[in-house]
């Protein structure tokens, strides 16, 4: 007799963080049958550090999910309680939304889409182990146990487990063996994956303490209000429906107090003691980090953050520690306006088992091991966003391979989640990655602005984004490029009205006719203010209006970005054959042919981003597929 749960479905997706939130929908919403693993189902899409959704290059990430048809940025509309977007001083390329979230709504209401989508099902159990088949020696993945014993059959099966594998989390001599917020690890799934041949390493990150708001000081800080009007998230959201009454954040500053408590206790600090083995990321570093890695800085930026409008607990955003509770009582309340701070939670480090690199394909399927995919902080990077990102790609993959469909693979010129994942698959990332504008070589064509523009259909070629939404986006391209020709064709006499207009704008008087274009080219210029000189405008929407602004005024730049885009395109099409054996490539370096043997890049341009592979290894390989005739 049978003693144990025995179910089927098309795809498993373990873990319920922003990875597997996306990489269900995506299966679920594809027509599969689905089941979602949580650990705890009231922790779905949980916020356990910064209560926010977006930020510098990470607003970027959150419109391509949406672009391609995710949930996050629609999410995130429903249920922020602040919204700023930032580099608004600099160039379009920067700019960047991040909204503030009541953390406990966005949760809930995730999970609220979750349980609504008819061909999806939550499950709370903890995934123990894999069902893998062999068939003419490729292994593939045929479903999860549970702790339990319960057996899932599935096709295929995305790995979103978070920081929760081996999680344990520390602050001074405190070693708990817990996932975040005190959620349970989970114990059994790293000793599945080494024994499935996958290679493990550990990672840290951690976060700072909450505090409650009415011990807090706040005529001491700089109020940070929000943007008014609200520009929302999702391409999809009305943008009348988020103009709301906002919460204000706050910015104080540490101190020389503050940065002395720390210097007098790093002695007790689990990073510096050698405690925390595992490595941190080097762009959200702790702040006992910060002190002792710049000693000449007097102060560092802290932000009062709130974690929703149903509690009373703010988030410190810039002091992440793992310092002892009496340290962390000292350095908090030594900070302006938290003099008498009391602490809800403390900060602490958490260290977690990730994949460690190259072992992914760019599909984000595990190299050896056929249909099992991989997404999220387990992958090496970190942040709500870079999970979501390759949670719906990976998703998308998974249903593609079940439906035995090319994957999804975004190349960098197309959008900041195909830097994402080529940095994930391609590099030896030794710290967990964040995603930064300054990773995106062509940042000017892969604006958040136009992510719609950019990958809705790839989205519609998924079944994530519907006909009308396409055929609306094909109205508004067209409605760009007939203004932009117009706008080409338009001239302007040098009258008295218009040169007075440009005097007080600080731009030179015409002394003969201009082009409308060439006038919205001058810095000091755009296409808004020009309105009542242009007589011939037609009626053209918000969304026209801002592309049309951006694509004349930065033209110049644009056409180089995409005269690179070309030069880089020509490497991405240079294939590499599957079965080359690098050690057979006379020549080739051992270091290069050993990086190019572990990564196994498709093509030369993957292949010269790779560390430890020089140009003059390239050169060689080209030499060697040319001679091979391959």
């Amino acid at each position: 007799m049978k003693h144990f749960v025995e179910e089927y479905y098309d795809a498993a997706v373990i873990g319920a963080g922003h990875a597997g939130c996306e990489a269900a929908l995506a299966l679920a919403r594809r027509g599969l049958s689905t089941v979602i693993f949580t650990m705890n189902a009231d922790t779905v899409a949980m916020m356990p550090c910064n209560p926010n959704i977006g930020g510098t290059s990470k607003g970027h990430l959150v419109r391509e999910v949406d672009a391609l048809g995710g949930e996050m940025a629609k999410n995130i509309d429903r249920t922020f309680i602040q919204s700023k977007m930032l580099n608004t001083s600099k160039g379009p390329a920067v700019h960047s939304l991040r909204a503030q979230a009541d953390k406990a709504a966005y949760s809930r209401s995730m999970k609220q889409v979750l349980e609504r989508e008819m061909q999806l099902d939550i499950r709370q159990a903890e995934a123990a182990s894999f069902i893998i088949e062999e068939e003419g020696g490729v292994r593939k993945i045929a479903g999860v146990v549970t702790v339990s014993g319960a057996v899932y059959h599935a096709k295929a099966v995305v790995l979103a487990s978070g920081v929760y594998l081996k999680a344990r989390c520390i602050y001074g001599d405190v070693i708990t063996e817990s996932g975040p917020n005190g959620t349970l690890p989970a114990t059994h799934l790293s000793k599945a994956l080494r024994e499935a041949g996958i290679e493990l390493v550990r990672f840290k990150t951690g976060t700072p303490a909450r505090i409650a708001k009415s011990s807090i000081d706040f005529s001491k800080m700089e109020i940070q209000p929000g943007d008014v009007p609200v520009t929302p998230f999702s391409f999809s959201t009305d943008p009348a429906s988020v103009q709301i009454e906002q919460a204000p954040c706050f910015l104080t500053y540490t101190n020389e107090r503050t940065h002395e408590i720390i210097r007098e206790n790093i002695d007790r600090s689990p990073l510096y003691g050698g405690v925390i083995h595992a490595t941190g990321p080097r762009y959200c570093p702790s702040i006992e980090d910060k002190v002792m890695k710049f000693p000449d800085k007097d102060r560092h930026q802290v932000f009062i953050e709130p974690e929703g409008l149903s509690t009373d607990e703010m988030y410190i955003d810039g002091m992440s520690s793992s310092m002892p509770e009496d340290v962390q009582f000292a350095m908090y309340r030594s900070v302006a306006g938290l003099e008498n701070a009391r602490i809800v939670r403390n900060a602490y480090a958490i260290e977690y088992d990730c994949l460690a690199p190259g072992q992914l394909d760019h599909s984000l399927m595990v190299k050896n091991l056929k249909g099992l995919y991989s997404a999220g902080q387990v992958n090496g990077s970190s942040g709500y966003e870079e999970a979501a990102a390759q949670g719906i790609i990976a998703g998308i993959n998974a249903a593609h391979y079940i439906f035995k469909e090319e994957p999804l693979v975004l190349k960098r010129s197309e959008a900041y989640t195909g830097v994402l994942i080529d940095d994930l698959v391609m590099k030896e990332n030794a710290e967990p990655y964040r995603m930064m504008t300054s990773r995106a070589e062509y940042r000017l064509l892969l604006r958040q602005d136009n992510a719609d523009l950019r990958l809705s259909r790839y989205g519609y070629e998924a079944g994530l984004v519907t006909k009308e939404q396409i055929d609306a986006l094909e109205a508004l391209e067209n409605e760009i490029r007939e203004e932009i020709a117009r706008i080409e064709r338009t001239y302007l006499p040098p009258s008295d009205e218009l040169c007075a207009f440009l005097e007080k704008c600080g731009s030179t008087p015409l002394s003969g006719g201009a082009s409308l274009a060439d006038l919205i080219r001058r810095p000091e210029l755009n296409y808004g203010i020009l309105a009542p000189f242009d007589k011939g405008r037609p009626s053209v929407s918000r969304r026209a209006a801002e592309q049309v602004n951006i694509e004349v005024k930065y033209a110049g730049y644009i056409k180089r970005q995409l005269s690179q885009v070309a030069s880089f395109m020509k490497n991405e099409e240079r294939r590499i054959p599957s079965d080359i054996v690098y050690a057979d490539v006379k020549g080739l370096r051992i270091e290069a042919a050993q990086k190019l043997e572990r990564f196994r890049p498709d093509n030369i341009g993957q292949a010269m981003r790779l560390g430890g592979v020089t140009p003059a290894d390239v050169s060689v390989l080209l030499i060697y597929l040319k001679r091979n005739g391959k």
